[in-house]
């Protein structure tokens, strides 16, 4: 399929963040991404997944949600990338850009976010429930949404490496408060950073799955 590639400067928050947009010849929804701390929008892991979901039709967007000088000050203090409230609110300011732009044309929006980012990624969901219509989460840290979770309406997939216990259980609480549809989902044999044979594989085919059931339109029975 062929999938242009983009660079675009969004405003949210106060501040501008760069961003890669890939966006196929005839998108069918749009995917947000919400990467891990200390991580970037070029993480290979993220960036497997974008190829794997515009394959499959998606448009994606990979952006920084802190500045380049905010990425030096985290690099000292690890304190921003912590920082879900910010982050989420940066994200919910992207999703209104990508409404409101629409760089991909007006179709639905998902997001996907990987560890810390997977928190901001739901909150910023419950923030823009008229707006995100699925969300899927790699190795992520949902508890760390907080009581936004009970007001998370996008169907949410939690995906876990079968061999990253400590955050399975923090998936199973997560799980355990959201009201939404929601289901947790575990790769056998992956540990957090799904970086065993074909684990990162099974996480996106599961992604794009996820969004084609709940993002997009269903044809009538």
């Amino acid at each position: 399929m062929d999938v242009r590639d983009e660079t675009a400067t969004i405003p949210t928050g106060g501040v501008l963040l760069p961003a890669d947009l890939l966006v196929p010849a005839e998108p069918v929804g749009a995917v947000l991404f919400a990467h891990g701390s200390g991580s970037s929008r070029h993480s290979p892991r993220n960036v497997a997944v974008a190829r794997t979901l515009n394959r499959g039709g998606f448009g994606t967007v990979l952006v920084d949600l802190l500045t380049a000088a905010e990425e030096e000050k985290d690099a000292v203090t690890a304190e921003l990338r912590f920082d879900i409230g910010l982050l989420a609110d940066r994200l919910a300011g992207i999703v209104d850009w990508l409404a409101t732009e629409r760089p991909f044309g007006a179709i639905p929006i998902g997001l996907f976010g990987a560890s810390t980012g997977a928190a901001a990624a739901l909150v910023a969901a419950a923030q823009r429930p008229e707006l995100v219509g699925a969300v899927v989460s790699r190795g992520g840290r949902p508890d760390l949404a907080g009581d936004a979770l009970g007001r998370v309406r996008a169907a949410t997939l939690l995906l876990v490496g079968g061999l990253d216990e400590q955050v399975i259980t923090l998936n199973e609480l997560a799980l355990g408060k959201l009201t939404s549809q929601a289901e947790l989902r575990v790769i056998p044999g992956a540990t957090h950073l799904f970086e065993e044979p074909g684990t990162l594989d099974q996480v996106a085919e599961a992604a794009v799955a996820w969004f084609r059931e709940h993002l997009l339109p269903q044809p009538a029975a």
